[in-house]
């Protein structure tokens, strides 16, 4: 074995190996395993904290991050409310401000371990200055953030005058993936017809696709439908996605049986996105109300991958947000009931491993030969880094260390009680299985 850069000793992995030591050299995984021989230059004792590979958002608006407020606030709260108000904001925007947003909003995203995130761009301005804007921040970031844009056309491609036009003027400047929102379109009919003209596009450029798909309750928007057919129709498998899929949640049973192993078979990807399908959709329900999310437990038990995206950081359709995934796949976990330890164990891959095969990263992973690209988290488990949203401890891309925090800790001073110190609540937390 090379002699190593830097070698991490005593990592719990996330797999629930133990003891394991990764050891680099160049910027690459030299070897995974326990007690490693050999020495580094540097060397981190993991003290048996969880070692997970980075963050991965597969679905976020990085046009739109932290201009919450601009140039009004969302009354309503409303994903058209928010559709209007970015027709608002548009025309105020400038390549100074949206650089500058979405830069901080990078900076919140590798200070939490999310080092790879895909961001819809908005073409339907002829002028395409969102996208421009956001292939200038894509080099900025390239040291340290893996950014893949996805040229999307808010305004619909057919609804809207130059729509078809101007998201293939952005492809040829550079953004890598085909997107669409058939489901905003005027009819049915046309909703379809943009998922066959994108989807054709897509194949004749050799680009992948990623659609904004019945983003909805209406149980009748069946767009993820003709997405399958049309993947598999023009050999797409595998480089396909849906995202969000909320009208699935609303839609007959007898024909989700019908739609999920079309789904699987034509290896679409789902990207639910829980924080925001949870706010934004059955807005138009009293009581019951409906959840709004995906059917991910089933589209997991049929062999789909699915995996979560954060979508909105404080922007006019949501005012919150903090680039934390894991606090991404907690809200996922609960919503979609996802509470065993195996399903648990699905919601921390739908933010890491499973959006990472979704996007097509290369050397993603804990083995030898991948990306030195690691997050080491204040927690013993996946189940546990949910649980308390674990503080990353550590951030390393390529070997080199991004960003640290120092661990959380509580001291009490408790009336008749000696002072103590509380580390995440894992004192008083009984070992998985005692009685």
């Amino acid at each position: 074995m090379p002699s190593p850069d830097l070698i991490l000793r005593n990592a719990t992995l996330p797999d629930g190996r133990t003891h394991q030591d990764i050891a680099v050299a160049d910027g690459r995984i030299l070897a995974v395993e326990p007690a490693i021989a050999a020495t580094a230059h540097e060397e981190v004792d993991c003290a048996g904290q969880l070692l997970s590979p980075p963050f991965v958002d597969a679905h976020f608006h990085l046009d739109a991050t932290l201009s919450y407020g601009l140039p009004r606030v969302n009354a309503s709260g409303t994903l058209l409310e928010g559709i209007a108000l970015w027709g608002e904001l548009k025309p105020q925007l400038t390549h100074e401000a949206l650089v500058e947003r979405a830069l901080a909003y990078c900076d919140w995203a590798v200070g939490g371990g999310l080092l790879a995130i895909r961001s819809h761009v908005d073409t339907s301005d002829p002028q395409l200055l969102t996208v421009q804007a956001l292939l200038d921040v894509q080099k900025r970031v390239a040291p340290y953030l893996e950014l893949q844009l996805v040229a999307f056309p808010q305004d619909g491609i057919l609804r809207s005058p130059g729509g078809l036009d101007n998201l293939k003027r952005a492809l040829d400047m550079g953004v890598q993936v085909v997107g669409g929102i058939p489901h905003f379109e005027r009819t049915m009919a046309q909703g379809a017809e943009s998922v066959r003209l994108l989807c054709e596009l897509a194949a004749e450029r050799g680009l992948p696709v990623d659609m904004h798909c019945d983003e909805t309750d209406d149980p009748l928007s069946r767009h993820i439908e003709t997405l399958a057919f049309e993947t598999q129709r023009l050999g797409l498998q595998g480089r396909v996605a849906g995202s969000h899929c909320t009208s699935m949640h609303s839609m007959d049973n007898y024909y989700v049986s019908k739609l999920l192993p079309l789904i699987a078979e034509a290896r679409v990807g789902i990207i639910s996105n829980p924080l925001i399908n949870i706010t934004l959709q059955g807005r138009h329900d009293s009581y019951p109300k409906r959840r709004g999310m995906t059917r991910v437990p089933e589209l997991l038990a049929h062999g789909v991958r699915v995996a979560f995206g954060q979508d909105c950081c404080m922007d006019p359709w949501y005012g919150l947000g903090s680039a934390d995934m894991l606090d991404v796949a907690h809200m996922g976990l609960h919503v979609a009931q996802m509470t065993s330890q195996a399903a648990m164990r699905q919601c921390f891959d739908a933010v890491t491993t499973t959006p990472a095969a979704i996007l097509g990263l290369e050397g993603y992973g804990l083995a030898p030969g991948c990306h030195a690209d690691f997050v080491l988290l204040q927690a013993q488990d996946p189940a546990e880094a949910l649980r308390l949203r674990a503080t990353r401890l550590k951030v390393y891309r390529r070997g080199r260390l991004l960003a640290e925090n120092p661990a959380a800790t509580t001291a009490l001073h408790l009336p008749g009680r000696p002072a103590q110190t509380d580390r995440l609540h894992r004192a008083s937390a009984p070992a998985r299985g005692a009685t």
